[in-house]
């Protein structure tokens, strides 16, 4: 840690001094945005209600002449991302000396937030998810085996699958109910048409930096340097489509008809004050395999974040209530660490590119409330919700809202956030 965690750091930003916002100085998050009268996508970083044009902070001489910053003139964040993470240090510490109060205002270089609007930062090559909660594996292995919820394999290796990346939208993107083949325990063959079972699934995302060449490796020391910034992740799902299609290679059309990402990145760096252990192993169950193993990562592997979900369903939006909270987890006691999901993608030998994202599957906790979907929250329909509207909800419903949340506090420390990340249902298409 350095100056920018300062969490006595205020800026000349007044609403980045607002301890309830998002984007304190000591964050720092870069997006991709637009704004009226340009339409062409900028590099920004966001502090409080406002974005930092980065290219204009540059040509206007408030930023000096580092690497980082020319990396910044293009559409996407991939070539900064790219960058060796000294640079993205020394980068992040010119930004936050430009905003810190000491400096002088520079408000030609802000853009509300208000009057833009956010688009993809990434280039994004390839998409992995995991399924790195064992309190989500558990939950939904009980539902189908309930003698054995957890697969043998699941206390040695990450489990992941390769998803789309074409169908990756920003966070406000409508989402049209997907249709596929499904098959009721009643029946004798499958029919075709739209889900009834459209879920959605919490999860921590990240972007891959530096990376690695075909061939090589990433050793669990070096993840933490490889890793540019995370973000939130939807991860939509057709839980009936999902239970029909997945034997015998996992997902597929139950999953990539879209993923749903927060348009900030927040970067490891913003971070750092809230690394804690990784979760720690039941007695009895098996320690990682050596290269999936380290001091380092077992004491400072985990995140403090807690991540939410919300709910807003059109009647509740016709009469102006708020959207519901349906649960509420924290990251820290997921089963295995982003460096070792990093870690075990390259352990083969894959080559991580700059932009790749990663995910980290369902954030669930061990109690009801922490539950971060609905086949758990409902137990697979089951145990339906019932909203405070007098609505019903087993899976989602056309016009529905999910919006994602999420937040770092510690001791000491500035509170920091990770915006939203939302999207409406909409009916299937054809309907």
């Amino acid at each position: 840690m350095n100056q920018t965690h300062d969490p006595q750091l205020k800026s000349w930003v007044e609403s980045a001094n607002d301890p309830s916002t998002d984007f304190p100085i000591q964050n720092l998050p870069f997006g991709v945005f637009t704004h009226p009268g340009d339409d062409y996508p900028r590099v920004g970083v966001a502090i409080g209600d406002q974005i930092l044009d980065v290219v204009a902070s540059f040509e206007a001489g408030y930023i000096k002449g580092l690497n980082a910053a020319k990396e910044c003139f293009g559409s996407w964040l991939n070539p900064l991302m790219s960058l060796d993470p000294h640079q993205l240090d020394l980068f992040r510490a010119d930004v936050s000396e430009l905003l810190s109060e000491r400096s002088p205002r520079r408000d030609d270089v802000l853009v509300p937030m208000q009057d833009a609007k956010m688009v993809m930062p990434v280039d994004i090559g390839d998409y992995t998810d995991f399924y790195a909660s064992i309190h989500h594996a558990t939950n939904v292995g009980s539902m189908f085996r309930p003698d054995n919820p957890l697969l043998p394999n699941y206390k040695y290796v990450p489990i992941g699958y390769h998803g789309r990346a074409s169908s990756i939208v920003t966070s406000g993107a409508s989402i049209i109910r997907p249709s596929g083949q499904t098959k009721a325990l009643d029946s004798d063959t499958p029919v075709f048409g739209p889900s009834r079972m459209l879920d959605y699934e919490s999860e921590l995302g990240f972007f891959v930096g530096y990376g690695n060449s075909l061939g090589e490796t990433i050793a669990i020391d070096d993840a933490p340097r490889n890793i540019f910034g995370f973000c939130l992740v939807n991860d939509w799902s057709a839980r009936d489509i999902q239970s029909w299609e997945y034997q015998p290679l996992g997902p597929f059309l139950a999953k990539n008809f879209a993923t749903s990402i927060s348009p900030w990145i927040v970067t490891s760096a913003a971070l750092e004050p809230f690394r804690v252990p990784a979760m720690e192993r039941p007695s009895g169950d098996p320690e990682p395999l050596p290269y999936l193993q380290s001091r380092e990562d077992q004491s400072s592997g985990g995140l403090s974040i807690t991540m939410e979900v919300y709910l807003s369903t059109p009647k509740m939006r016709y009469d102006n209530r708020p959207p519901v909270l349906l649960s509420r987890a924290p990251f820290s006691n997921m089963y295995w660490t982003v460096g070792q999901m990093l870690t075990h993608h390259a352990s083969n030998g894959c080559n991580m590119r700059a932009g790749d994202l990663i995910a980290s599957g369902t954030v669930s906790g061990p109690g009801e409330q922490e539950r971060g979907c609905l086949i758990e929250l409902t137990w697979r329909g089951t145990r339906p919700l019932r909203l405070a509207t007098g609505e019903v909800r087993r899976f989602l419903e056309d016009g529905d809202e999910v919006i994602m949340r999420a937040y770092c506090e510690a001791p000491g420390r500035r509170r920091i956030g990770f915006g939203e990340c939302r999207g409406t249902i909409l009916s299937s298409a054809g309907n």
